[in-house]
């Protein structure tokens, strides 16, 4: 319970969301250890640009692959001049995901390196995607899709988004498998996105009890490992029996903030411990106004005076934050309390930064 001494109260619109226990899907809360997805890249050229290339003279570099390339379809260009503005250098990055085969496609997204101005309407010419390893996996090619757009007169310019990077869609041929063989795993080991011991304490009571045999062990706050069972023709088979089971995920006390715009986003498990909050408001206005005063009529030797004149006023009124929290309050009483007191979100960003510095909030406090 929250008492609150409140000479008037401002209405702040709030939104308290309750709390329900919900079953999530065992596949939506863990991952596969050893299945996950590996990034590529490749350095490539981009062609067809309406004169929002890379100036050549500053992006050697692209004048030199766009050379290679030339020579490699069989035109020499040695000793040439040329200054195409319609090719810009870029880096082509992209993700291998998990049990791709050859011949899938995968995204790819494009960025220019150099002084391009604009990738929009360009088309990125055949370039390999090297993994950490060296080896090349994908392909890409394909036409650039830009969101972002620039517009420019001789007075002035407009940008609107990143014209300088793009995406392929389904830009990339896969060429090379990793050397991965899933079905080969005498266990699986799932680990959690967010490492909890009692939501995987959960997960191996669930699994156990929906197959019907002790086949999974959690092993500590992330990973819970699981036996293939004979029941099961392969990993594989398994998987698909067990990542669909219903788990009530247990979540840690948490209070995120984001200062930049006031958002705060308080779990349902906060708990807060007897604390006294006052937050003052002291405003102080000084107000100048000079008065001139004229010497009297006909006098000898009068000069003008201009007369300081200062006005102080104090509003100090402290009663206004002031609150006693006491044991075991709610997410809900502790919102409805700042928000009838009209505590602005700022004004709450701080209150919580200081009942935690307090030792009286028992929850996990993000800044962001």
């Amino acid at each position: 319970m929250i008492k609150f001494i409140i000479p008037s109260f401002v209405f702040i619109l709030a939104f308290v969301i309750t709390p329900v226990q919900a079953d999530v899907r065992l596949k939506d809360l863990v991952e596969i250890e050893g299945v996950r997805g590996n990034d590529l890249v490749g350095y490539g050229l981009v062609v067809g640009l309406d004169g929002t290339g890379d100036g050549l003279r500053n992006s050697p570099y692209t004048e030199e692959a766009l050379s290679s390339l030339l020579e490699r379809l069989g035109i020499n260009v040695q000793g040439e001049e040329f200054r195409p503005k319609n090719v810009a250098a870029v880096l082509a990055t992209a993700t291998l995901p998990p049990f791709a085969r050859t011949g899938m496609q995968i995204d790819v997204t494009v960025s220019a390196i150099g002084d391009a101005k604009s990738l929009r309407g360009g088309t990125l010419i055949m370039t390999p995607l090297n993994a950490a390893d060296g080896q090349i996996y994908s392909v890409a090619q394909g036409p650039i899709l830009v969101s972002g757009f620039s517009a420019e007169g001789e007075g002035s310019s407009i940008t609107e988004g990143v014209p300088t990077a793009g995406t392929i869609p389904n830009g990339g041929r896969i060429e090379r498998e990793l050397p991965f063989d899933f079905d080969e795993l005498e266990n699986v080991t799932l680990t959690l996105r967010s490492p909890d011991f009692t939501t995987a304490s959960r997960i191996e009571t669930a699994v156990n009890t929906a197959v019907g045999k002790s086949i999974a062990t959690m092993l500590d706050a992330t990973a819970v490992r699981l036996e293939l069972d004979p029941q099961f023709r392969s990993p594989a088979h398994m998987m698909s029996a067990v990542e669909n089971i219903g788990i009530n995920p247990a979540q840690k006390a948490r209070i995120v903030v984001d200062q930049r715009s006031g958002t705060i986003v308080l779990g349902s498990d906060v708990r807060i411990s007897s604390v006294a909050v006052a937050q003052g408001n002291l405003s102080i206005r000084i107000d100048e106004t000079p008065q001139a005063v004229q010497p009297n009529p006909f006098s000898k030797g009068g000069e003008t005076v201009v007369l300081p004149r200062t006005d102080i006023s104090i509003d100090d009124r402290p009663d206004r934050h002031i609150g006693l929290i006491n044991e075991n309050v709610t997410l809900a009483d502790l919102v409805s309390g700042l928000n009838a007191l009209g505590v602005s979100p700022r004004e709450m960003i701080d209150i919580l930064k200081s009942i935690k510095s307090a030792g009286a909030l028992h929850a996990e406090l993000v800044v962001q």
